[in-house]
């Protein structure tokens, strides 16, 4: 529009300047032209006024259309998609002496995707139709963006037995299957979203049909699964039968319940670190996942995927069992970001960024892993191997160092002192200790709420105009 408005001013100067030179004629011809440059200049001021009115109006319609196109847009022609932009423009955009409309729509997904909502219309002049201008074509255009951050989200949610109290476990499933239902619809494509899910108790379940993978230890579970027979009592369970020539054997590996506990030696985790590590397993015993046959085994974990009825189904078996052991769910949540193991971590595009993040749900304090506690009573050891008070190291540091952003919620309905390890955890390598990023509930009715906060500052839309 500024080349019509550069157009008209310069045609008007130049016949200010062509009349002031001019010292012939009459009074009433003089007079009479003396008039279409005022009356130019009026109709100037006027329909540019209104014309810009009506320029405000298309974008703002535009600027509509665009971000109602966004949730379609993948699944419609481009056919589809002009006549489906011009459907919506139309019923926003009032202005009916606006004429000739004409809207067009792209959708494009390279970086990410993209709709692209371009518009024109022509409106009448009431002046400047004098001096050969009867309309003036006014035009815009909106962008909407988003998925050029896909999301990656391991949930780690405690599945132990305090969550069988106040109704803690149907609210922690109702809140995840509205939490599921939040990241899938900020999908316009399959693989714009990622969720694992990691029920832990004491231990995490990695499937049992894995008993012939490599990355076990069954040092452990050997020993105390065995099946014995004949002679006399020697040595203890795992022993062996001493005295009459009696023998023992380990228990069939196809017998295991498919749990895991922490990373590291047997006896106690010295200077190893890994159980506060996603480093993939070597040759090692140490480096492997013990196999344990825990009695309160929670049901087996979800890797990264985008099967939202797989992951609501997961959801509906959780059973509350068993201590607690946030270190193992935190550990394994990162492991399903990164690949190991039973898990994997689908490639990542370049023409995309990502956002890894853990929400780490807990409604109580570290009572036992697999060196330390008794089950009941919090365990400041374990609470260690998580975050180490006064140097910061442990599995939270480690996880936030390698650019992941750890969200924890504290469901405390029994009035225990607030989870200062849960705050300290929660954070991102940008800001490692952030209050922001940690919520605490009182009733088991604040779950839902947390998860919908949670969903919505990761799945909102970025809008460039």
């Amino acid at each position: 529009m500024n080349s019509i408005w550069n157009r008209l001013s310069n045609r008007l100067f130049r016949s200010m300047a062509a009349f002031r030179r001019d010292r012939g004629g009459n009074v009433a011809i003089t007079f009479a032209m003396a008039t279409l440059p005022i009356v130019g200049a009026v109709g100037y001021s006027v329909d540019y006024s209104h014309a810009n009115n009506v320029k405000a109006a298309l974008q703002a319609a535009l600027d509509s259309t665009a971000l109602m196109l966004a949730r379609d847009a993948a699944s419609l022609s481009d056919t589809d998609l002009d006549s489906k932009a011009l459907k919506y423009f139309t019923a926003l955009f009032n202005r009916p002496e606006a004429k000739s409309v004409a809207i067009n729509a792209t959708y494009t997904t390279t970086g990410g995707s993209k709709v692209v909502v371009n518009g024109s219309v022509s409106v009448p002049t009431n002046f400047l139709g004098i001096i050969g201008y009867d309309n003036l074509t006014v035009s815009g255009s909106s962008t909407t963006a988003w998925g050029s951050t896909r999301l990656r989200v391991a949930l780690a949610l405690d599945n132990t037995g305090s969550m069988a109290y106040d109704d803690k476990m149907t609210a922690l499933k109702s809140a995840t299957k509205n939490l599921l239902t939040q990241l899938k619809n900020a999908a316009s494509t399959n693989g714009d979203v990622y969720v694992s899910i990691i029920p832990f108790a004491k231990d995490v379940n990695v499937g049992a049909s894995n008993y012939n993978a490599n990355w076990i230890d069954w040092t452990d579970w050997d020993n105390d699964n065995q099946t014995c027979s004949g002679g006399g009592w020697g040595g203890g369970w795992g022993g062996g039968w001493g005295g009459g020539g009696g023998s023992c054997s380990a228990a069939n590996h196809n017998t295991w319940n498919g749990c895991v506990t922490d990373r590291g030696p047997s006896s106690a985790p010295g200077t190893s670190t890994w159980d506060q590590v996603a480093t993939l397993p070597n040759t090692t015993a140490i480096s492997k996942w013990p196999a344990e046959q825990y009695n309160a085994c929670p049901v087996a974990m979800k890797g990264l995927t985008y099967d939202w009825t797989a992951l609501n189904n997961l959801v509906d078996s959780m059973q509350p069992n068993g201590a607690t052991n946030q270190p193992i769910g935190l550990v394994w949540a990162w492991q399903s970001l990164v690949g190991g193991g039973p898990l994997t971590a689908p490639a990542k595009d370049s023409n995309y960024q990502y956002q890894d993040i853990i929400i780490l749900m807990s409604d109580g304090l570290n009572t036992q892993d697999r060196w330390y506690g008794n089950g009941s009573n919090t365990s400041t050891a374990v609470d260690n191997r998580m975050y180490q008070t006064g140097n910061g190291s442990g599995t939270c540091a480690n996880i936030k160092n390698s650019g992941i952003t750890i969200y924890t919620i504290h469901v405390n309905t029994d009035g225990d002192p607030t989870s200062t390890l849960l705050q300290n955890c929660a954070g991102s390598k940008d800001k490692m200790y952030d209050v922001s990023k940690f919520f605490t509930v009182t009733s088991a009715s604040g779950i839902a709420k947390v998860f919908t906060e949670i969903g919505t500052n990761l799945t909102q839309l970025r809008v460039a105009q």
